[in-house]
């Protein structure tokens, strides 16, 4: 009995995680408007959308910058596109990271802005869900780094990789394309998340096995 829940509920999670009803054609002059497009996954998304033949508004920040005030910008420019997306019935696609979900060692701030990020837009979707607004949130979870210069900040310290930025970026599009509410990037991601629960408090043990702590 245990044997066959466990083959069914593995069933049921490939087949979430594997339908596909993407339509390409569904983003032919679409209206987006990019930020962060200058590097990164925001940079491939930019590629993307312009290849699928969507009108693009790119926005971006210097490096220095955009870390002060990655998740200030998000609120404000949400504040402000929620007319135009509730006329529209258009959709909001928040990038965000492995670290608004899973805490992590020596990433504090960063970890720190992240959570705020999916705690402001899972609480708009609450909001906009109670007051039948129809404007998707798909909330985005990607790799640990995906700017060169994040990568080489860690460099010698963590053994974690760098997400993919064309595949990312493809997996990003693709969701809000249908207006999924998430999407993680890689996929295993989203049983780490699941695990958080079940292990809230990991042993320093696992924790260095992924860390040069003496270079940290």
């Amino acid at each position: 009995m245990k044997v066959l829940l466990l083959t069914g509920l593995g069933a049921l999670f490939f087949a979430y995680y594997w339908a596909d009803d993407f339509d390409p054609a569904s983003l032919q002059g679409a209206r987006v408007l990019l930020t962060g497009a200058s590097a990164g996954v925001g940079e491939e998304l930019a590629y993307h959308y312009a290849r699928l033949g969507s009108h693009l508004v790119l926005t971006a920040h210097a490096e220095a910058l955009l870390q002060k005030v990655n998740f200030l910008s998000y609120v404000h420019l949400t504040s402000l596109a929620l007319p135009s997306l509730t006329e529209s019935k258009g959709s909001l696609v928040v990038v965000s990271s492995l670290l608004g979900r899973v805490p992590r060692s020596f990433s504090s701030p960063y970890s720190a802005a992240k959570f705020a990020l999916d705690s402001f837009f899972g609480s708009l979707r609450r909001e906009l869900d109670v007051q039948d607004v129809n404007v998707a949130i798909t909330m985005c979870v990607l790799g640990l780094w995906d700017r060169a210069s994040a990568a080489e900040g860690v460099r010698g310290v963590t053994r974690a990789k760098a997400a993919l930025g064309p595949k990312a970026a493809l997996a990003v599009i693709r969701s809000g394309a249908t207006r999924a509410p998430s999407v993680f990037y890689p996929w295993r991601f989203h049983l780490l998340c699941l695990l958080r629960a079940w292990l809230p408090r990991p042993r320093a043990w696992f924790i260095r096995q992924e860390f040069n702590v003496t270079a940290a």
